[in-house]
């Protein structure tokens, strides 16, 4: 039997799971809205568990945003290494001098204001909200628009999915709601499996072991063998180099030969990243 679903009685059940369930993981530590700007940005297409240590010497070395807005590019994707989809270090070095210049070094608060730095969209501008400044939104990605969408048994491409979201988020702790979800997603709402007679909100759910498990395929390529690692790879080896001097473009990177590199080089010329000359490369000045 489902139990009436009430804003209460969906966080009672879920913050008393996530009491002895929730990650602990590095970037939860974050205190100043900066930190969870930082790690919100870097969790964008990047796993949360990887992002931890990089997002700890980012904001070491660079803890407010006024120090990140006099950030040279070859320290700044040097200290980004990694995390791969390195527009993202570039957009967040123009965020940290929008808040310079615009707001007096401050992050601003509010979802729409967030919504207007670089690099910063609707989920990321929700997330920072909820967590940084107690705005009682809920950050739609995958993992919350699976759980949200389940629980109450509709598509998860509603248009009015944002709507409901936010009528569950808790008042009190719309920060800790969504870590709380995000866990939910991962430990026991999972996509292909999930765990529904291990889930706390199981009593609530409308979608409660009807959702059909789903195997994995094989022929998924090798992460080591796509664009993106070899992008990243290659700016890894550029960042490298001493003082932001040039670098000869190597003969292999991997699987990668030295046509593929020369490929992959002007591809990250064109969108800024690097200069090229010839067979050697650097970060743009």
């Amino acid at each position: 039997m489902t139990l009436p679903l009430t804003r209460r009685r969906f966080n009672s059940l879920l913050f008393s799971w996530h009491a002895v369930a929730r990650r602990p993981l590095l970037i939860r530590t974050a205190v100043t809205p900066w930190e969870v700007l930082v790690a919100e940005v870097m969790s964008q297409q990047t796993g949360i568990e990887r992002v931890g240590p990089t997002w700890r010497r980012f904001v070491d070395r660079w803890p407010t945003p006024a120090r990140l807005a006099e950030a040279g590019t070859h320290e700044l994707l040097a200290t980004w290494a990694g995390l791969g989809y390195n527009r993202r270090a570039l957009a967040l070095r123009a965020a940290a001098r929008a808040i310079v210049e615009e707001r007096e070094g401050r992050v601003p608060a509010t979802v729409a204001e967030l919504e207007a730095l670089p690099g910063v969209g609707p989920y990321t501008a929700r997330a920072v909200a909820a967590a940084a400044f107690g705005v009682p939104v809920a950050p739609l990605d995958v993992n919350v628009r699976r759980v949200v969408s389940r629980v109450l048994g509709v598509a998860a491409s509603s248009p009015g999915l944002q709507a409901d979201a936010d009528g569950l988020v808790s008042r009190a702790k719309p920060g800790r709601w969504f870590e709380a979800v995000m866990d939910l997603a991962v430990r026991r709402c999972r996509p292909r499996a999930p765990l529904c007679d291990e889930c706390p909100l199981a009593l609530l759910c409308v979608s409660s072991g009807t959702v059909v498990a789903v195997e994995r395929t094989g022929g998924d390529v090798p992460f080591s063998s796509t664009n993106r690692w070899l992008r990243g790879r290659l700016v890894a080896t550029v960042t490298g180099a001493p003082d932001g001097g040039w670098t000869v473009l190597p003969e292999r990177l991997g699987v990668h030969d030295r046509d593929a590199i020369r490929v992959a080089a002007a591809g990250l010329e064109r969108e800024g990243f690097l200069e090229v000359h010839d067979v050697e490369v650097r970060v743009r000045q």
